[in-house]
C-alpha cells in the first residue's frame, strides 16, 4: 500500500505502523515526530498505529543548535 511521506508517496507493507515505518526510514531515530492526517501521533502509541493506504504521514526531526 502507499502513503504520502512528506509530500511523496512511499509504498509500505500491508499492517504497517507508524513504528515500523520510523524503523524503516530513520533506523529508529529518538528524536523525530509523527504526525498523520493531520494529528499528533504520541510516540506511546506509535507501534498499535496502523497505516492505512493513502494515509498521510509527515514526519520531523529535532535539529539541536544553538
Amino acid at each position: 500500500m502507499r502513503v504520502r511521506l512528506n509530500g511523496g508517496w512511499h509504498e509500505v507493507a500491508a499492517g504497517s505502523s507508524v513504528a515500523d515505518l520510523v524503523a524503516d526510514l530513520a533506523g529508529g531515530a529518538r528524536r523525530i515526530a509523527i504526525e498523520r492526517n493531520g494529528s499528533i501521533v504520541p510516540r506511546s502509541q506509535w507501534a498499535g498505529c496502523r497505516l492505512a493506504d493513502g494515509d498521510r504521514i509527515e514526519a520531523v526531526g529535532a535539529v539541536g543548535g544553538g
